[in-house]
């Protein structure tokens, strides 16, 4: 598969079998929780497709004037893939075997800059790539520290606009029928800023812990809600039996 971009040549070819991929570890202890807990709460409301892919520091793959690129978001998503999962387990071509991930996001590392870096000779930086041969519509820079996130859409020429925040300080992902904003609170022992979804509605999109503590308050309501009913019951009874009338079993 073949396109022409700004002059240059892309195509979208599986990773060959012997293509060395980087295996450093993520530069920052919050990435893997940060993507982890973006991913969770969309399975948890059901917005995860079978056939959809969530990726963290995983490959996502093209190969630009005939040299092979790889970059590692730290958190993407790909509505569909359309090959089975056992062949993306290295890496993702994206037009080959599926759709052009919907968003990627970068969280700001201990490398400066790098995450704004349209670079275009090889290696071409991670901007250049998102925006210029992935064409992803949604580029998102986070950072974890200061809780600062920075939404970039794709415009009508095929460029990065910044975006500004609704009035509740969140981004509308078309894409994903979600908004994406800034939340600060505690997970995994880490108190700090995270990412989290909205739906349409402005309803947070809860984790699997929420959910659970949520479950067990409407559980207790309905406990005590019984027992009130229990004892108005016994008193009622209590009022006949008082005024000589037994009631009936």
């Amino acid at each position: 598969m073949l396109a022409h971009s700004s002059g240059y040549e892309i195509t979208w070819e599986k990773l060959p079998d012997d293509f060395v991929l980087d295996d450093e570890p993520v530069d920052n202890i919050n990435q893997p929780p940060l993507a982890a807990a973006l991913t969770e709460s969309l399975e948890i409301a059901g917005k995860l497709p079978e056939a959809a892919l969530t990726t963290t520091n995983y490959g996502i793959c093209a190969t630009l004037n005939q040299q092979v690129v790889v970059k590692a978001p730290d958190w993407g998503y790909v509505p569909l893939i359309r090959v089975p999962r056992d062949e993306v387990t290295r890496s993702y071509t994206p037009r080959l075997q599926g759709d052009i991930p919907v968003i990627v996001m970068e969280f700001i590392s201990d490398t400066e800059g790098t995450e704004y870096s349209s670079k275009p000779t090889y290696p071409p930086g991670k901007w250049f790539f998102y925006e210029q041969v992935l064409k992803v519509p949604n580029y998102g820079i986070f950072e974890p520290s200061t809780g600062v996130l920075e939404v970039y859409k794709l415009d009508d020429l095929g460029n990065y606009e910044l975006q500004t925040p609704d009035e509740n300080n969140r981004y509308w992902i078309a894409q994903m029928n979600l908004f994406l904003g800034v939340w600060q609170g505690n997970r995994e022992n880490r108190n700090g800023y995270w990412l989290r979804w909205w739906d349409e509605n402005g309803q947070l999109l809860l984790w699997g812990s929420e959910a659970a503590a949520l479950e067990r308050q409407r559980a207790e309501a309905e406990r005590q809600r019984a027992n009130e009913q229990s004892q108005r019951a016994e008193r009622l009874l209590q009022q006949l039996r008082d005024a000589g009338i037994e009631p009936e079993a």
